[in-house]
């Protein structure tokens, strides 16, 4: 068996009026910032604030009367999990939910939230899987695997219908990569409408799942580690995503931490819009590899918007730092009264913020009769930032970032 574009078609059908038809919007900023011609897909606007709750819904309605009584089991830590809860819990269809330990609290209860039972079990995702197998077969319930299922692919594949609806002359579509659901279903729908469509996907640098596959290395051999895209850090492919969506996938480009951050924070910033990171994916790739889509039409999907607001808070603060628009300034002077107010006078005067001050009487590169001041300030921009670090050094202070 096979996905086909038959079966997208029937899955747009079936989902219609219980999911958001979200908009898909030129963003002028964007095209700027990036040489290409910009459309972003809001699937960060589904109840759920993810596009998972199409493939989750497609597979509940697929399901027989008796199949659903029993009720559906998935393994999942994340948009899935929340999708299939959702949906479970209004169609009647009782759903469990294996998550693994150190989940975080927030999806947990989220999960909850929308009804279903949740288990903990397990250090890792596969040993969340294989409990929540055990489970399957001991209670007959439907597992519904998040990515390697074709009614799934079939339902995640409606994303891309929409967007060539509404922007029909796209010519580009970079997709994120995890387990493969997405653009197997995307790439399915969007070569059938338009065979010159080109298909790029988008992974982690740290998971390169998919990439692995087609060169023939072992998937054991990802690097992995601690991305912000957690929602694609997947080892290992789907076999059945991975068969659909090869023939399918023009190029797979390998996204490194700085521009998942970045692209959140664009979202943010530009767009007024919250994406977690493996939903900033489409618009990393257009930032880590600009010449690939320069003066090209490119649909960017926004997959997901559910990111922890720690962590959100950080990324925006390190943009900041990036941009040298946040900088500690480290100053050596005479331990006098009238000097940290002299310095603090002429920051102010040159318009920057002071955020915060450490004051070092102790560290031994100082003179005992000498004190080291650190000093955050907040600034416009990187040449903003230079004309106080001149000031300071006219007065006496010479500065120096740290």
């Amino acid at each position: 068996m096979t996905l086909t574009f038959e079966d997208i078609l029937a899955a747009k059908e079936r989902l219609q009026g219980h999911i958001e038809r979200t908009p898909c919007r030129r963003s002028r900023t964007l095209s700027e910032i990036t040489g290409a011609e910009v459309w972003v897909k809001f699937e960060n606007l589904q109840f759920t604030a993810a596009y998972k709750e199409r493939g989750a819904l497609n597979k509940l309605l697929l399901l027989g009367e008796n199949v659903r009584k029993r009720g559906v089991i998935a393994a999942s830590a994340g948009n899935h999990s929340q999708g299939l809860a959702y949906h479970g819990s209004r169609l009647g269809v009782p759903v469990t939910i294996v998550m693994p330990r150190g989940t975080p609290f927030v999806k947990v209860q989220q999960t909850r939230a929308f009804g279903a039972e949740v288990v903990i079990d397990g250090d890792s995702y596969d040993e969340a899987s294989n409990r929540a197998r055990e489970l399957c077969d001991e209670r007959e319930l439907t597992f519904v695997h998040p990515f390697n299922d074709l009614d799934v692919m079939a339902g995640q594949g409606t994303v891309a219908l929409e967007m060539l609806e509404d922007v029909p002359h796209l010519e580009v579509l970079p997709i994120p990569i995890g387990g493969g659901g997405l653009i197997a279903g995307m790439a399915t729908a969007a070569k059938h409408v338009n065979p010159e469509i080109r298909i790029v996907g988008a992974e982690p640098a740290m998971y390169p799942s998919f990439t692995n596959r087609m060169r023939g290395v072992n998937a054991g051999s990802a690097r992995g580690g601690a991305t912000i895209a957690e929602g694609i850090a997947v080892k290992q492919v789907g076999d059945v995503s991975y068969a659909v969506a090869r023939p399918l996938v023009d190029e797979v480009l390998l996204i490194e931490e700085p521009f998942f951050e970045r692209a959140v924070a664009l979202y943010c910033n530009v767009e007024k819009t919250v994406t977690e990171g493996a939903g900033a994916a489409s618009l990393a790739a257009l930032l880590a590899f600009p010449e690939q889509f320069k003066g090209k039409a490119c649909g960017l999907v926004i997959t997901g918007g559910n990111i922890d607001t720690r962590l959100l808070a950080s990324v925006l603060t390190r943009e900041l730092v990036r941009d040298q628009r946040l900088v500690s300034l480290r100053i050596i002077g005479d331990d006098r009264p009238g000097l940290l107010a002299t310095v603090s006078r002429v920051i102010g005067d040159m318009g920057a913020n002071i955020i915060e001050v450490a004051h070092n009487r102790l560290a031994l590169d100082v003179p005992a009769k000498g004190a080291e001041f650190d000093i955050m300030i907040e600034t416009r921009d990187a040449q903003h930032t230079q004309e106080i670090m001149d000031a300071l050094r006219e007065h006496g202070y010479p500065p120096r970032a740290v």
